[in-house]
């Protein structure tokens, strides 16, 4: 099991796997990384001198909490809110706050370890956490979800704010959800503070492209994986799944590169249309009217819907896995290399099982791992703290400008990592190791801490 890594790095390795008993999600997470720090530690032995590595695998601070809230008919639900506070070397704690039924420690842990090298990765001043909770927005009504974000932020409010820990949205937390957690913040505090949640509203402190910015993301990360093999989006076929924010937006820009799209998904299976996917059609069903993509083929006759299907048997050149961990397994993975895709960029958080990542990179196809190609979303909540710190608002394009030279900047970086440490062309020891030199030089100059 860890014949990959290398012999220093093994016992830190078992030792986060007797101190995390049962959180498989993250023990993933910390092996991918752990994987690829050897030849870090043999160039700079003084991070394995200050235990760097052991410090950035334990969190700073671990919330959890109980949110009681009432339902519609007047019954008394509970729920558990987490926030793990990972590590604040760079900056505040900056990450997103997760509503799913599949919510425990281990996943907001795993979140939060990824998003450490992610925010470090775009060069800008944000630390890593990640908080959530085991309710889930579907099905509820507005009242009910409301009143679950005001008994939620009732607690977390005290642990948050611009210079500690800026949460933003996840899966199941969009606008209307950050709404009412900034509504219940400024209740109970008094103040109207800006930077303490990121993802607002365009009329009271959001930013401009930051609904598109993990979908263009990833999209442009992709595009710069592609770039540096002489070749572009245009004229190839691409799958993306999910068909929520993220994959909807990067959907809408490998369109604008000159890529077709021809299937998403939900969680009940997916729609496959050989024409192209109607990016129109699917923002209208999914976030307009939430209803779910197999409504998709009521409109278009010629498309396929496929109930549970496997989405990554259709036959592609780029995959863009946007949905959630672990949706790409050993078998999905050898299936795409198979059918000729010659590129994955992850949209989501860890979608693809390690097997999976092992057959990619030993196809030697262009792979991105979400630290890297999904930070445009983190990198833009980034710039909506700075435009709130000043008072001020961009428009669309300059966003998207700032967005597009971050993913330049990262993509660079993880190709001059990789080439540095002797393995050219794999992103994941690339994004590894050029987030973790930052954290660990940051860590060293401020002591034990």
């Amino acid at each position: 099991m860890l014949s990959s890594m290398d012999e220093k790095i093994v016992p830190i390795y078992q030792e986060v796997l007797a101190r995390n008993p049962g959180e498989v999600e993250f023990h993933q997470a910390v092996r991918e990384v752990l994987e690829s720090l050897g030849p870090v530690l043999v160039k700079n032995p003084e991070f394995a001198e200050h235990k760097i590595i052991e410090r950035i695998c334990e969190p700073e601070r671990q919330i959890i909490f109980r949110v009681p809230w009432v339902d519609t008919h007047g019954t008394t639900q509970i729920n558990r809110g987490f926030r793990v506070e990972f590590n604040s070397a760079l900056g505040p704690y900056k990450g997103g706050l997760r509503f799913h039924p599949s919510v425990y420690l281990g996943i907001i842990k795993f979140l939060g370890f990824e998003q450490i090298f992610k925010n470090s990765l775009t060069g800008l001043p944000i630390g890593g956490g990640k908080g959530g909770s085991d309710f889930d927005p579907k099905g509820k009504t507005d009242g009910e979800i409301m009143r679950f974000c005001q008994s939620f932020m009732t607690e977390l409010y005290r642990h948050i704010g611009e210079h500690t820990d800026v949460p933003a949205g996840d899966i199941g937390v969009g606008g209307r959800e950050i709404g009412f957690m900034f509504g219940q913040y400024k209740r109970i505090t008094n103040r109207w503070e800006a930077g303490v949640l990121t993802g607002k509203g365009l009329n009271w402190g959001g930013s401009l492209a930051r609904k598109e910015a993990t979908g263009y993301g990833a999209a442009f990360f992709v595009d710069e994986m592609l770039k540096a093999r002489k070749d572009s989006f245009e004229g190839k076929t691409c799958i993306v799944s999910g068909s929520g924010n993220v994959s909807i937006y990067t959907m809408e820009k490998i369109q604008q590169l000159g890529g077709k799209v021809v299937a998403c998904s939900d969680s009940n299976g997916y729609v496959y249309d050989e024409k192209g996917i109607n990016l129109e059609l699917v923002q209208q069903l999914k976030e307009i009217e939430r209803r779910r993509i197999k409504d998709y083929i009521n409109y278009r006759k010629q498309a396929k819907y496929v109930p549970k299907g496997n989405i990554w048997e259709i036959p592609c050149q780029v995959a863009m896995p946007s949905a959630t961990q672990n949706e790409i397994n050993g078998k999905d993975a050898a299936l795409l290399v198979k059918n000729g895709c010659i590129a994955v960029g992850e949209g989501a958080n860890m979608p693809t099982t390690p097997e999976g990542v092992h057959i990619f990179l030993d196809a030697a196809i262009a792979y991105a791992p979400g630290k890297a190609a999904n930070a445009g979303g983190v990198a833009t909540s980034a710039l909506e703290m700075q435009q709130n710190a000043t008072r001020d608002s961009w428009d669309f394009d300059e966003t998207e400008k700032r967005l597009h030279k971050i993913m330049k900047n990262i993509h660079r970086d993880c190709f001059e990592m990789a080439e540095k440490y002797g393995a050219p062309g794999n992103y994941v020891v690339g994004a590894n190791i050029a987030g973790f030199i930052k954290i660990a030089r940051a860590m060293l100059a401020m002591g034990v801490v």
